[in-house]
């Protein structure tokens, strides 16, 4: 048994520093990000949470640039990006994309400029590696309790509104008229988001921060009924791969070529995915859908 043990996990695994320290990390973001990721599918704005992905690109470059934490460049783009859709975007879904893809426009173009200048004016290696992609093993003791706050502080913002966030999506006029502030709490939720989008990007980067959010919340809204079912699945789907994904990138660097391991955003989010594929196999399965009419409203709100 011990033999069998050892080949799943490598010796040491549990004794490391930065193991322990992406273990922690990695499942307080990955629950919420799965929280906030399940409002993000049943609110209609999975694209909402792509460009804030995109737009920490931004954020982590330009801290690069300048030589601070990047997880500082991702809340900073990722919080004005937000504050800006929701000051120039409509509450109609239509209106949200557009203003989405206009600020994911430019700030793209600025990611380019900043990644560009990074690399000429830096020594730093894998520093453009590290912001698109991540490393949760080159999480530093200091950064964890600002990691592990903002986390809590955007799964709360969002936990709190959770009925009214989804009154709101639902049907914006019968909320309004329920007395609920609809833009304050859309702009609320926003922050949460770039929130969870930033957390996101430290440990899997900014290119595939949106795999933790969307993916496991889009997994469990299939086979979970109601969203406080979905976002437990989310979140212990979100734990398991990540956890999973921290063993295999691990136990890669003893395989061949030995010394050389895995990227560990690879195998979370091949792990995610490989999740969701699995549930269109399970029987009863049902297609990620969100009622858009105002006479469904008050009962999805309330499941």
């Amino acid at each position: 048994m011990n033999t069998v043990f050892r080949y799943i996990i490598e010796p040491g695994f549990f004794g490391s520093g930065p193991v322990r320290i992406a273990l922690a990390v990695g499942t307080v973001i990955a629950v919420t990000s799965a929280v906030v990721g399940v409002f993000t599918v049943t609110r209609g704005q999975s694209f909402a949470g792509h460009s804030l992905a995109d737009i920490a690109t931004t954020g982590g470059s330009g801290a690069f640039l300048i030589g601070i934490n990047q997880f500082w460049g991702y809340l900073a783009f990722g919080a004005g990006a937000a504050a800006f859709m929701e000051l120039i975007g409509l509450q109609r879904r239509r209106g949200r994309d557009v203003a989405t893809g206009v600020v994911l426009g430019a700030a793209l173009g600025l990611a380019a400029l900043f990644l560009y200048l990074g690399t000429q004016y830096s020594t730093t290696t894998g520093a453009s590696f590290t912001i698109l992609f991540g490393s949760m093993f080159v999480l530093t003791p200091s950064t964890v309790p600002v990691l592990i706050i903002s986390a809590l502080l955007a799964l709360v913002t969002v936990v709190v509104l959770a009925r009214v966030l989804l009154l709101s999506a639902l049907s914006p006029d019968l909320a309004a008229a329920r007395g609920v502030p609809v833009r304050a709490v859309g702009a609320a939720y926003l922050m949460a988001l770039a929130v969870s989008v930033a957390l996101s990007a430290v440990i899997i980067g900014a290119v595939l921060s949106t795999a933790l959010l969307i993916g496991p919340a889009a997994t469990a809204l299939r086979v979970a009924k109601g969203p406080v079912r979905a976002a437990a699945v989310a979140a212990g789907i979100g734990v398991a791969a990540t956890w999973l994904g921290i063993l295999l990138a691990y136990d890669s660097y003893y395989w061949p070529p030995a010394g050389r391991g895995w990227p560990v955003s690879f195998f979370v989010v091949t792990l995610i995915t490989g999740a969701y594929l699995v549930s269109y196999l399970r029987p009863g399965g049902r297609p990620v859908a969100v009622p858009d009419e105002p006479e469904h409203a008050c009962s999805v709100a309330l499941c």
